[in-house]
């Protein structure tokens, strides 16, 4: 049983909800990165996305690509990350997710990439911009290393095809909620609700919401149909402004209220 099963196990005993913040690696200075990670576990987190700075980041807003410029003029790299993780491995024990794209991938080595991931202790990743029909390149290694690969079904994926993305992995589904790039929204489709309970309804592993995630009235909504959310634009947000009291409080949504005796 890998970490990600231990953790929505656990969350499904105690009939709670996924919070998985994303955190630009690098951004603030990649010697801030494991203390970052530690908070957020410290915070509540159910597992943690990391991002990986790129030149060409097709998925993300404007929040995260200026995390990313910060990161790439701080000279940090893909190897020095996983270094990095490795580090945290020590003391964080949330499922570590790391998101990047398939080019610096490519660029390291894909055996070389998995090989070190691993050793660093990540326990999935997230490459948006490769498709199920392209995946084969990695899959096989990602899998003997006991790595889940996080795939993603967007507002426009047909049913069929989102039962066939679903099937795949242990991890979790990644199910995006807008039809654009990464950064917070006010409101959503009024079709969202319904999407998310369709994929809930074929999937077999959990269905996380992200994409535009900013606040605990948009949370406490979106999870009556799904098992968590992705939060990433807001949590970069709060770290670069160091609103740490305000970070806390949007992820507490999901802690257990102290009894009174």
């Amino acid at each position: 049983m890998n970490r990600f099963e231990q953790s929505f196990i656990a969350l499904k005993e105690n009939n709670n909800k996924a919070f998985v913040p994303y955190i630009m690696a690098g951004d603030g200075g990649l010697e801030c990165l494991v203390d970052r990670l530690i908070l957020l576990e410290k915070f509540g987190a159910t597992a943690i996305e990391v991002g990986v700075p790129f030149s060409d980041p097709v998925a993300d807003g404007p929040t995260i690509q200026q995390a990313g410029i910060r990161a790439l003029e701080n000279g940090t790299t893909l190897k020095n990350i996983i270094s990095e993780l490795g580090k945290a491995r020590i003391e964080v024990n949330v499922p570590i997710v790391l998101m990047t794209y398939i080019n610096p991938i490519y660029r390291y080595g894909i055996n070389e990439f998995v090989q070190d991931i691993r050793t660093a202790g990540v326990d999935g990743c997230i490459i948006p911009d490769l498709p199920i029909e392209e995946e084969g390149i990695i899959t096989a290694q990602l899998e003997e290393a006991e790595i889940e690969l996080i795939r993603l079904v967007t507002l426009t994926t047909p049913i069929e095809r989102i039962k066939t993305i679903a099937s795949k992995g242990k991890g979790f589904l990644y199910t995006v909620t807008i039809k654009g790039i990464t950064g917070a929204r006010n409101e959503y489709d009024s079709e969202l609700n319904q999407f998310l309970q369709a994929v809930k309804d074929v999937s077999p592993i959990p269905v996380l919401a992200g994409f535009g995630i900013s606040n605990q009235e948009q949370i406490t909504e979106l999870t009556k149909y799904c098992d968590g959310v992705i939060v990433g634009s807001k949590i970069v947000d709060l770290f670069n402004s160091q609103n740490l009291p305000e970070m806390e409080k949007l992820m507490s949504i999901f802690k257990p209220k102290s009894k009174i005796v």
